[in-house]
């Protein structure tokens, strides 16, 4: 009979205490992430009902900040029940998305500051999850494949 084709990791390595403890403080860092960026749809929201300026860029911007908070968030569920590719996802988005929004962001005078200061802030909240689920005894529990 065969497997599935999905990768999961070894049940005692992910089960391990200490590995759950991560996944939980990578957790609340991709929610705080989510938070931030709900705060920042909330103020381009006002801020267009009130009739100021908001362009499309930052509406852009600000749904896929959002987005990207509650893919990370769902991977990583999963990822902390074993299932070695949303692990992974995690890993890759944990570290490109910090670097993606800060680049975009420095873009001289393409957001307002109070904009750029608000998602380089949600940014900066993934930093550390990025150096928990790369950490090395992590990583030994979602063992590669063959």
């Amino acid at each position: 009979m065969e497997t599935p084709n999905r990768t999961t990791a070894a049940a005692g390595h992910v089960n391990h205490p200490h590995t759950q403890q991560a996944f939980g403080r990578v957790k609340k860092l991709v929610a705080a992430y989510g938070a931030l960026s709900v705060a920042v749809l909330i103020v381009v929201v006002i801020l267009s009902v009130m009739g100021r300026e908001v362009t499309s860029f930052m509406w852009g911007r600000t749904g896929g900040m959002f987005a990207s908070a509650v893919v990370t968030y769902w991977l990583t569920v999963l990822a902390s029940r074993g299932a070695r590719g949303a692990y992974v996802r995690v890993r890759i988005i944990s570290v490109i998305v910090p670097i993606a929004i800060i680049a975009i962001d420095s873009i001289p005078g393409a957001l307002p500051p109070w904009f750029v200061a608000m998602q380089i802030a949600g940014a900066l909240t993934l930093v550390p999850a990025a150096f928990i689920v790369n950490r090395s005894e992590l990583r030994a529990a979602f063992p590669k494949s063959r």
